[in-house]
């Protein structure tokens, strides 16, 4: 992870569930079966280059397993 969140991620939305994920097939593989879902939210993260900023982060759920492949969407500064 090239980033870290600070404090919590706000503003979650769940964007896709089972199979309307795009790569469900390769995140059971990786992870393990489960109900997945794709979300997407806000949260203030520092940048590898020190900086502090507002991002979209999307990522991967599923209970028990918890938040997977997380990646930042853009740059909301």
């Amino acid at each position: 992870m090239y980033f870290d969140i600070i404090g919590e991620i706000e503003e979650i939305q769940t964007i896709a569930v089972g199979g309307r994920i795009q790569d469900i097939m390769r995140i059971h593989k990786q992870y393990g079966p489960g109900r997945w879902r794709k979300l997407k939210g806000v949260a203030n993260v520092r940048l590898q280059s020190g900086r502090i900023c507002k991002a979209e982060v999307h990522w991967y759920e599923a209970h028990g397993i918890g938040k997977k492949k997380m990646k930042i969407k853009r740059i909301l500064d």
